[in-house]
């Protein structure tokens, strides 16, 4: 097999079959991230959120694709896996969206939590990914994965910017 031969010259090839797993994890995260968003989006009350929202839906097509980038430069094809993790992380947005949808005042700092606790799941993956690749001198790997990861911090400082003037604001009132 021309893949395994060629994984057995790579500097770190051990590192190979976890990194391997983990762009499968993370592309599974991605495409599940793609309903969340729009339902974040959908009982967002802020218009500024649900810019937000929908912003990083469009990011999230563009990082999918990039994944799929990721995985040809390392001559796999493309195939994700259920990411358990996010798929936690969506069931308890979906239970925030539940919980607090009678109380606008509060939702959208709630849907925020929730986010950003999918970007901080996000940033660590992406965060190991580029350190993987890395050590194992995917350097094309390297610069798609990190230009994610820069999308996911942003996005999460902005996260952080609507709670402090807006939604946290509000809540507390």
């Amino acid at each position: 097999m021309a893949t395994q031969n060629k994984n057995q010259e790579m500097p770190n090839e051990h590192l190979h079959e976890l990194f391997v797993d983990e762009l499968r994890d993370i592309l599974g995260a991605e495409k599940q991230l793609l309903k969340g968003l729009k339902k974040l989006s959908a009982a967002a009350g802020s218009e500024t959120l649900k810019k937000a929202f929908d912003t990083h839906y469009g990011q999230t097509e563009g990082q999918i694709e990039r994944l799929k980038q990721v995985f040809s430069t390392i001559g796999l094809s493309a195939r994700g896996k259920k990411c358990k993790a996010m798929e936690g992380l969506l069931e308890e947005a979906d239970e925030i969206v539940e919980s607090f949808q009678d109380q606008p005042e509060v939702l959208d700092a709630a849907l925020i939590s929730a986010a950003q606790k999918v970007e901080h799941y996000e940033i660590a993956s992406y965060g190991c990914l580029v350190t993987y690749a890395k050590l194992m001198e995917h350097n094309e790997a390297e610069e798609l994965l990190a230009a994610t990861l820069a999308e996911e911090k942003d996005t999460d400082s902005l996260l952080t910017e609507i709670a402090m003037n807006e939604a946290n604001t509000g809540a507390a009132a």
